[in-house]
């Protein structure tokens, strides 16, 4: 899943065998005088079936729940970003840092078929049995065969000969209403969503790109999906959202928040498009256990339709693209809809087909326990990730009117790498900096290096980047309440969070 560190920004914010000899047997010697030996039987050749080794393709966004997209430290829907010790959050008013990301994969066979060495490739070693004489036996099989097989026949012949109604095969009466599709059931909402869902296919100046999903966010032509979706075509690249119907559109960016790992697109000339939104729900009126029905374009495949639950709410995580860039942080929601590569951008939705979330994320199964994503193009294990729609619809609304994302800030470097405990003020900062900004928040607040913040009002913290994507539920000028140690003592002082514009 792709996204990346912003809010409360990390210093470097990098989150986080060769074939046998023949070899002959001493009976098998010619003796004087003998007849010539028979020659060995060859191998048989290779069934039609056997399998070989393959090599698939990039699928469809990622990390990145994106075809080709990336998915990190949670995989989108991207490779685990490494970091630095400490994560800055940027000065008051200073600018933060963030990259796209773009996700691939391939997948294959493991190895020779059929698990064969050396020089045979059906995995046989010694020299093949003589052949036996069965011509006999073979005859009377068949033989056997074919009379038991007459014998049946004439069973049956017998059979439907005494009843014209002996059959015991019963039809649907072919009502579609008997099906109960309900408005309010997933084939209702699904298809009442798929109209307003598209399949978004970027590509950079380079080449480079992938493929994602996106819903229709207003009546103006206003798309939003992932940032990890359409940034490689952001300066100078193709942008494309097909509709359900097959009906292809070109688009362009309006706006992309790298930490938030959303964007919002604009169809060029929408003229004919269906632009009907999809309406969008509470994500703070979320409880686990509730229905999930997620859509997207999954390896490519668009129009795709799972369902599922909400497993965990406000789970912490921080991706970032395949490339390396900085992460993306989200106080996530957690579902075991089935997501892939592709589904990146697409609505989560609830049982009254309201959007709750964007998909983003997923966790790869592949990549030592970390949480990766589509660059490693691993499938579904039932842990994706989406962006609460409340936090989503706000920055949507930030990029629709200046094209800047904003990110709220309370102005200190923490440290990255330690989880557990806290998240733990640096001693020093960046290249020189402060670990704490003068007159930022925290800096009025009375907070200072060393200090280990624990919670962030009633939320406990247990790293920088849980800080962080919980102050990214915020907006600026939010007034929160931090609880901190310092020399073993607990203090608490509010915080009114600080802002600054834009990604750098």
């Amino acid at each position: 899943m792709s996204t990346e560190n912003e809010g409360a920004v990390p210093s470097e914010a990098k989150p986080p065998t060769g074939p046998q000899p023949d070899s002959a047997s001493a009976s098998g010697a010619r003796s004087p005088g003998g007849p010539p030996p028979a020659a060995p039987p060859t191998a048989p050749p290779p069934p039609d079936f056997a399998p070989t080794a393959t090599h698939g393709g990039p699928g469809g966004m990622p990390p990145y729940s994106g075809g080709q997209p990336p998915q990190h430290g949670f995989g989108h829907p991207g490779d685990e970003p490494t970091t630095d010790q400490t994560a800055q959050f940027p000065p008051y008013g200073s600018a933060a840092h963030g990259a796209p990301g773009a996700g691939g994969g391939a997948g294959g066979w493991g190895g020779p078929p059929y698990g064969g060495g050396g020089g045979d490739p059906w995995g046989l070693t010694g020299n093949p049995a003589p052949k036996r004489r069965n011509g006999g036996l073979i005859a009377a099989v068949l033989a056997a065969a074919l009379v038991f097989g007459g014998v049946g026949g004439g069973v049956g012949f017998w059979l439907a000969g005494r009843s014209d109604d002996a059959s015991t095969t019963v039809s649907a009466p072919g009502d579609a209403g008997a099906l109960n599709r309900k408005p309010t059931s997933v084939s209702g909402i699904a298809q009442k969503a798929l109209p307003s869902v598209v399949t978004i296919e970027a590509q950079g100046a380079g080449g480079e790109g992938g493929t994602g999903t996106g819903f229709i966010y207003d009546k103006q032509g206003h798309i939003l999906t992932n940032n990890h979706v359409v940034a490689s075509a952001a300066d100078g690249g193709k942008l494309t959202a097909t509709f359900s119907n097959g009906k292809k559109y070109d688009a362009e960016v309006v706006g992309h928040a790298q930490g938030y790992d959303v964007a919002v697109i604009k169809l060029k000339n929408a003229s004919g498009a269906p632009l009907n939104p999809l309406p969008l729900g509470k994500s703070s009126h979320v409880q686990v256990g509730d229905a999930t029905i997620a859509i997207g374009a999954p390896f490519g495949l668009s129009g795709t339709v799972t369902t599922g639950i909400i497993s965990a709410k406000d789970r912490p995580v921080a991706s970032s693209d395949g490339g390396g860039a900085s992460a993306s942080y989200m106080s996530a929601l957690q579902t075991d809809a089935s997501i892939n590569p592709g589904n990146s951008g697409g609505p989560l939705m609830d049982a009254g087909g309201n959007v709750i979330g964007i998909n983003s994320a997923i966790q790869s199964a592949g990549n030592g326990g970390g949480l990766g994503g589509e660059s490693q193009q691993s499938g579904s294990i039932g842990l994706g990730f989406a962006i609460p729609i409340d936090q989503a619809k706000r920055v949507a609304q930030d990029l629709i009117k200046t094209g800047k994302p904003v990110y709220p800030q309370i102005g200190v470097q923490v440290g990255m790498r330690d989880t557990g405990n806290g998240a733990t003020i640096a001693r020093t900062g960046n290249n020189g900096t402060d670990a704490v900004s003068p007159n930022g928040p925290a800096a009025k607040a009375g907070l200072k290096p060393g200090d280990m913040i624990t919670k962030l009002d009633d939320t406990v913290i247990d790293s920088g980047p849980t800080l962080i994507s919980e102050i990214w539920q915020h907006k600026p000028g939010d007034e929160v309440t931090l609880t901190y140690k310092r020399d073993g003592k607990e203090h608490t002082a509010r915080v009114t969070l600080g802002q600054r514009t834009g990604d750098k």
